[in-house]
């Protein structure tokens, strides 16, 4: 959780140093805030909404509220209650997927539409933005996630993070997809000699809610879409879209896209409109063959690093010798 806030916040710094604007159709319907108390006023009613009016208006944000209350109350639900509920959990990921498995066709209607609208400069654009997402992206892998772990393991940790990004972040690369990568990292813990016991369940949960890749795309396709509807976000406002894709983050699907969707989630914090949003989404899933690639790298070789950590931490407070040089055997 930690990773996945400092990546946001990340992600918002990269957006003000280098504000991304996207060309878009629709102008926005809702109200603009003005600064932080309109955002948390925003925030709060959105919260306390009706379910029903949440799901009827789309109030991401409410029906979020009462998913976690539900969540919390269910918990002590019948066993075959709890069961039907997983079903119809895996029925909606099913109708996502083949939704997802469409958007080729999608992509193509909407490079036709910006192409022929803007011209060929739109793909600059595109690509200003890829680079923002990318450069977050990596600055996480390569500086924010080793720090985190040199902290814990107070020794040079890059050995375990390349290990991690060859041998589980490569072929998640490939993938796009952090479930279908969960053999391989369970493979390579194996390898490393952690506890199985452990591994068999920080892999698995760490494919669900450990998702750096997914807070960045939500925070900085937000932010583009804040920018280009001219909302001025300041510092506080800024720090709760950090939490709010933190949170989001976490209930992210793990298949190819999944991040994109949650995207209208964060647009309500500044008041903009699901038409805006949703144009938003469509050119996340226009660039999204590189950005989900990336996302799920480091998505998925974070996993492994930080399962190796939390071991490897314990076995130095033992006194027992740890070797992440991976010279040699041990």
């Amino acid at each position: 959780m930690i990773s996945t806030l400092l990546a946001s916040v990340v992600a918002v710094a990269a957006s003000f140093l280098f504000p991304i604007t996207l060309k878009l159709n629709a102008v926005s319907d809702g109200v603009i805030p003005n600064g932080i108390t309109e955002v948390l006023e925003a925030l709060l009613m959105n919260t306390v909404s009706n379910p029903i009016e949440s799901l009827v208006k789309a109030n991401y944000i409410g029906v979020l509220a009462w998913a976690i209350l539900l969540g919390i109350a269910l918990r002590k639900a019948a066993a075959h209650t709890k069961e039907v509920l997983n079903n119809i959990s895996d029925a909606v990921s099913q109708v996502v997927r083949w939704i997802i498995n469409f958007a080729p066709l999608g992509i193509l209607g909407l490079v036709y539409a910006s192409v022929s609208a803007s011209g060929m400069e739109i793909f600059i654009n595109y690509g200003k933005l890829l680079l923002v997402l990318v450069g977050c992206m990596l600055t996480v892998a390569l500086v924010i996630d080793p720090l985190i772990a040199a902290i814990w393991l107070r020794r040079n940790p890059y050995p375990l993070v390349f290990k991690c990004l060859k041998e589980s972040g490569v072929t998640a690369f490939f993938t796009r997809s952090s479930a279908a990568n969960i053999p391989i990292n369970m493979a390579l813990c194996e390898k490393l000699g952690l506890d199985k016991d452990a591994y068999s369940v920080s892999i698995p949960l760490g494919a669900a809610i450990n998702m750096d890749g997914a807070a960045i795309t939500i925070t900085v396709m937000s932010l583009a879409a804040a920018h280009t509807m001219g909302v001025t976000v300041d510092i506080p406002s800024a720090i709760i879209l950090s939490l709010l894709a933190t949170i989001s983050a976490c209930g992210a699907s793990g298949v190819a896209g999944g991040s994109l969707l949650l995207i209208p989630l964060a647009c309500s914090l500044f008041g903009i409109s699901n038409d805006v949003a949703m144009q938003v989404v469509g050119v996340g899933f226009i660039i999204g063959v590189v950005q989900d690639s990336f996302e799920t790298a480091i998505n998925s070789s974070g996993d492994v690093l930080f399962a190796a950590t939390a071991e490897f931490h314990e076995r130095i407070k033992e006194g027992k010798e740890v070797n992440i040089s991976f010279k040699h055997k041990g």
